[in-house]
């Protein structure tokens, strides 16, 4: 439980910072340090803590129940994820109105996939992983609700882009990568 406990923590603490940091150019750390050389020491320290919670959670398996999940959890958490995907889809590919639209979608994706994961899973190990996650994204949503972002023309090609990707790797996961990556297979 330490390395997935450690691991959250120092995850979750990078970005938070990073999240939260100031963007003044007097006060920018990233600014200061330089692009290449912050976010050499954020990626080390987000990387090494995604290495630690994952093992940790693997190592954890199985956990103490603190809850038995609804009979309906897991048929929500699929229903939940197809729109998850899309909104990380919308996220980091071309410029649409998803994206113009919600501001921050793939946070919205992971308070999608976090909160169904949460009504699907009892355990600690995933109260711990799947609790922090949707915290944070929360966080961090209500925190940069005014933030500006890039005002540009969205175009309905990111939104197919997102609705196709999103869909593939939805159909990829359910059929076979979740029981490949996680060992437990959706379609039982």
């Amino acid at each position: 439980m330490y390395f997935l406990i450690a691991g959250t923590a120092l995850f979750f603490i990078t970005h938070l910072y990073s999240s939260l940091r100031s963007r003044a150019p007097s006060r920018d750390i990233r600014g200061r340090m330089g692009y290449m050389r912050y976010m050499g020491l954020y990626s080390l320290f987000a990387g090494l803590g995604f290495v630690l919670m994952v093992w940790g959670y693997g190592l954890v398996r199985p956990s103490a129940l603190v809850f038995t999940p609804p009979g309906w959890g897991m048929h929500v958490t699929m229903a939940l994820m197809l729109p998850a995907l899309i909104l990380l889809f919308a996220a980091y590919g071309p410029y649409g109105y998803i994206k113009k639209k919600l501001k921050h979608p793939m946070l919205l994706g992971i308070v999608l996939w976090s909160f169904g994961h949460l009504l699907a899973n009892g355990e600690l190990n995933s109260l711990i992983l799947f609790g922090s996650f949707l915290a944070y994204a929360a966080i961090v949503l209500i925190v940069t609700r005014n933030r500006e972002v890039a005002v540009k023309k969205p175009g309905i090609a990111g939104d197919i882009y997102a609705v196709i990707m999103g869909a593939l790797v939805y159909f990829v996961f359910v059929t076979h990568l979740h029981e490949l990556m996680i060992g437990v297979p959706i379609m039982v």
